[in-house]
């Protein structure tokens, strides 16, 4: 459980980051570092939901 919470805090932690400092990052690397944030979100957020459909049983 703590790896799957520090796997959430870093990847929305990248993507707040990504967004704060859109005007200082390369476009070619804003890109890339774009998608790679959205699917370390997506995949955070199915975390929380996995874990959280798991807390019953």
């Amino acid at each position: 459980m703590e790896s799957n919470l520090i796997f959430i805090i870093a990847s929305f932690g990248l993507a707040v980051v990504l967004i704060l400092s859109r005007e200082h990052i390369p476009q070619k690397l804003k890109r890339g570092m774009s998608i790679i944030s959205i699917f370390l979100v997506a995949f955070a957020f199915f975390l929380i939901v996995y874990s959280l459909l798991n807390i019953g049983s």
